[in-house]
């Protein structure tokens, strides 16, 4: 009955009613929403669409496809300059950050689809390259093997069709 119930589903949503966290700030996020997304495909052969709820201000609430939230928490958090530069004030702790972003948006692209080739493409150019890699490679090296394991990934798992010289680069 549960798996009949479920392969009926058209719609996802969550909702969620603070600012405090995002979706792409803890595995939690990919677990449910995307488990349920990955579960109803699994069960019905068809996606269900897949929605965002904010209602961190009551008298304004929001619905989003959850690629638009994905979008809007990738652009103005993830790879926005600001934030990572503030992760590198923090140390061994902002290269974990880092990573577990990474883990984040992975676990999202493996149970909805919902992240795109250039997402990644920017992951990889904002976290491995340049300063934040040499930040990470002093800070927290881990971390960075960790961003690079994960991208390569994303990318055996055909999630993602790296450019050939950003998995060269990845690979190195």
């Amino acid at each position: 009955e549960f798996r009949r119930r479920l392969s009926a589903i058209e719609l996802a949503l969550h909702n969620q009613d603070n600012r405090e966290h995002d979706i792409l700030d803890s595995d939690d996020y990919f677990q449910f929403h995307g488990g349920l997304v990955a579960t109803i495909s699994a069960l019905a052969g068809r996606k269900p669409r897949a929605y965002f709820g904010d209602s961190s201000d009551p008298a304004q609430p929001e619905v989003r496809t959850l690629q638009a939230e994905a979008l809007r928490v990738y652009r103005s958090r993830v790879t926005n300059p600001k934030w990572i530069e503030a992760m590198h004030r923090h140390g061994y702790k902002g290269g974990l950050e880092l990573a577990a972003t990474v883990d984040y948006l992975f676990g999202f692209s493996a149970t909805t689809g919902i992240v795109t080739e250039w997402m990644f493409e920017g992951i990889a150019e904002s976290y491995t390259r340049g300063a934040t890699a040499e930040f990470l490679q002093r800070s927290n090296p881990w971390a960075l093997h960790a961003i690079a394991e994960r991208l390569l990934e994303a990318h055996s798992r055909a999630l993602w069709a790296a450019r050939p010289e950003t998995l060269a680069s990845l690979q190195s």
